[in-house]
């Protein structure tokens, strides 16, 4: 959430950073930077505004890693079916809990209350269902020779509905030991039948697998799909007040993963940068939430006039289970998400209501007033609410400065009683290494910051109970990095007579250039465009590549030394360009080096500016052309002409000879000792000759930098 005020900061942070290069402004002001962070007791709405959460209590921890199914009887016991050594735990009303039963099988995946306060446990793999006592004795209720029982659910008549897999059945169990054949109810084309819910009016609505739909079956037993997902798997159903079906669908079916695969969240990244405006298109329009491309998870709403909405998604979330609101507002998303849980309203607006220490909110259900939340990695039962939790407490992500930053102010927006807390550190995970959590010492809303000069940092902000309600909206802060000197990273040597031209740039409005913003900010690159290359007789030039770990703008200044001299000499200075053209006209023959010095001095304070240099590789001036001459008298013999030349480089060395038989076309010649590669070389000119009684002949060389020579004799017959 960016409000005006904060809209206007940013863009003078903007403005900061351009014409100083000092200073960089960390804000977290959107749900999305909020959420990256950690809270204990914390809220956090659809705006990313903090408020204290509702209060989180552990009731009871199984020892078990999966809570995979859970069901309360009419006394306020719950029951919690785990795995992967198939037991069951009670937990009566008062917070006590105990093992209940022990059945053969790996996970109990489905758990249902009877009408005369029996349980029934569906499990996995080896599919049964049993039935278990008030004593804890449980027996084979059903048999259906199925692989899975992923639901259970007690329809209106007392029968039970049990969904399973790998046969994607559905069967209405009346009495024990029924067989198969006769309770079958329905035998979809799906894989799984994962979810089982009972309407208002009786009717069963079943999620399946591997196809991702949501069917209705009536009272005559005949199905009809509500709904047809392009994500495969229907995690799980729950029915709102007024007849509505909220729908958790999952890109990657749980039925199919490993227990710990299913349970267990992908690492994130931890930490944040402050990073400069990015030079390219025009941003990309958010998607709408009806494009479910790359999600992993979506919330349908289907009304009870069959026609049906999508509430939320996610590219990264995984939901696991769903509760609906009692009045009717929305429904609860339980995650693997830090093992949070979401309210999403009827009109799509998401809250985090609280953030447990597990890794996944396995199952949602309600007694009255009271949310239950089962959970696993580790498997444990919670309460939530309604009353408050009596302080909350948010971390922000790490921030990553890149490099070694000092801390400036700190400023917020906030209602009733919240303290700011700092702390810094030079390793990526906060540990014993950071320095101590240190209170802001705040006028009003703003302060310094005393947290030690570090690479990494992180805020925490603490909300306590009071009139007004405690409410953090935004955070940020300015941080100087430490200036680190540019490199210049290579630098070529172009071949003689190879100049380099620059291209135009990007026109540029006099307005902005005026302002002193980043043009960055406007969509307008600011990266180097390439020269491009063109013939100049005599020329040198040099192109290189330069970096600055600070992001700060770069001239050059240029320096030259022949290799007799002592020092350098400053040629150039200030130029903005990476690359340069030396008129070698200009020089005199010789061996010589260039030096790039490259200096952050626009983005720095005087004196703080730094530099970082380059020597080039030696390269060789010489404008000096090879000298040709006549070696003795040309020879005619019958038909033949043959005349001797001699060529000498005073500089550098031969490389190539070519002559010309009155004015034709070159023609290459190959030196005496079979290859140009000396300063001196002798050519001999062998050629055919006609009628006519005198003839032309003009040998030219070329040395190593491209100097070319020539000299012309005549042969008469």
């Amino acid at each position: 959430m960016i409000k005006p005020l904060f809209s206007l900061i940013f863009v003078l942070s903007l403005f900061v950073v351009s014409v100083a290069g000092q200073t960089s402004v960390w804000s977290v002001n959107s749900r999305a930077d909020v959420l990256k962070g950690d809270s204990e007791g914390v809220s956090i709405d659809s705006n990313g505004a903090l408020t204290i959460a509702p209060r989180l209590a552990k009731i009871y921890e199984t020892g078990q890693p999966y809570i995979w199914s859970t069901a309360m009887d009419a006394a306020g016991n719950i029951y919690l079916g785990t795995g992967s050594e198939g037991r069951i735990f009670r937990v009566a009303a008062n917070g006590t809990g105990a093992l209940f039963a022990d059945l053969a099988e790996l996970n109990v995946s489905a758990l249902a209350i009877g009408r005369g306060g029996e349980l029934f446990a569906g499990t996995s793999p080896d599919g049964k269902v049993y039935k278990i006592d008030s004593a804890g004795k449980a027996e084979v209720y059903f048999d259906p020779k199925e692989k899975y029982i992923w639901s259970l659910v007690v329809m209106a008549d007392g029968s039970l509905a049990v969904g399973t897999g790998d046969g994607g059945k559905i069967y209405k169990v009346r009495a024990a030991n029924a067989a198969p054949e006769a309770s079958l109810l329905f035998d979809s084309s799906e894989t799984h039948i994962i979810s089982l819910a009972l309407g208002r009016s009786g009717e069963l609505f079943a999620g399946t697998d591997s196809n991702g739909i949501v069917l209705r079956i009536g009272s005559d037993g005949k199905p009809f799909a509500l709904l047809d997902s392009p994500l495969r798997e229907i995690r799980d159903l729950a029915v709102g007040p007024d007849g509505s079906v909220y729908v958790l669908a999952l890109a990657d079916a749980v039925s199919t993963a490993k227990p710990a695969e299913a349970a267990e969240a992908k690492p994130e990244s931890k930490t944040v940068s402050v990073e400069g405006a990015t030079p390219a298109a025009p941003p990309q329009p958010a998607k709408s939430k009806y494009d479910l491309t790359g999600a992993k998870a979506a919330v349908y709403r289907i009304l009870p006039s069959g026609a049906n909405d999508i509430l939320w998604t996610s590219p990264s979330v995984i939901g696991f289970s769903l509760l609906a609101n009692s009045d009717g507002g929305g429904v609860m998303l339980g995650t693997s998400d830090k093992g949070r849980i979401y309210n999403i309203s009827n009109d799509g607006r998401e809250t985090l209501m609280v953030q447990t220490e597990a890794s996944q909110i396995s199952k949602l259900f309600r007694r009255d007033a009271k949310v239950y939340a089962a959970t696993s990695n580790q498997g444990g039962l919670f309460s939530v609410g309604p009353e408050t939790e009596p302080q909350g407490i948010y971390r922000s992500s790490v921030l990553d400065a890149k490099t070694t930053a000092n801390w400036g102010a700190i400023w917020w927006r906030s209602a009733g009683s919240t303290v700011i807390e700092t702390r810094s550190g030079n390793t990526e995970t906060p540990n014993e290494t950071w320095s101590p959590w240190a209170a802001v010492a705040a006028s009003g809303m703003r302060g310094r910051i005393a947290s030690n000069a570090a690479r990494y940092f992180q805020w925490r902000a603490t909300l306590k109970p009071g009139t007004p309600a405690a409410t953090l909206n935004e955070v940020s802060l300015a941080f100087a990095n430490r200036n680190i000197a540019p490199e210049i990273l290579s630098l070529s040597v172009l071949p003689p007579n190879v100049g380099l031209l620059a291209n135009p740039a990007p026109p540029v409005d006099p307005n902005i250039e005026l302002s002193g913003i980043d043009p960055a900010v406007f969509g307008i690159p600011k990266q180097q465009i390439p020269p491009r290359r063109a013939y100049q007789r005599g020329s040198r030039a040099f192109q290189w590549a330069a970096e600055d770990r600070n992001g700060d703008e770069l001239v050059f200044d240029i320096f030259l030394k022949e290799a007799g001299d002592a020092e350098f000499k400053l040629i150039r200075s200030g130029i903005s360009e990476t690359f340069v053209t030396l008129d070698g006209f200009s020089l005199a023959d010789g061996r010589y080096t260039l030096k790039i010095v490259a200096r952050d001095s626009p983005s720095n304070p005087a004196g703080q500016s730094l530099s970082g240099e380059l020597i080039s590789e030696p390269f060789d001036i010489d404008n000096t052309q090879p000298a040709v001459s006549i070696v003795g008298t040309p020879q005619v013999t019958g038909s033949c002409g043959r005349v001797t030349f001699s060529a000498r480089d005073a500089s550098g060395y031969l490389v190539k000879a070519e002559f010309s038989l009155n004015g034709g076309p070159w023609k290459s010649v190959r030196a005496e000792d079979g290859i140009s590669d000396s300063p001196e070389e002798r050519y001999t000119v062998e050629v055919e000759l006609g009628e006519a009684r005198e003839y032309s002949i003009t040998l030219r060389v070329f040395d190593s930098v491209g100097n070319i020579g020539n000299a012309r004799t005549v042969i008469r017959r």
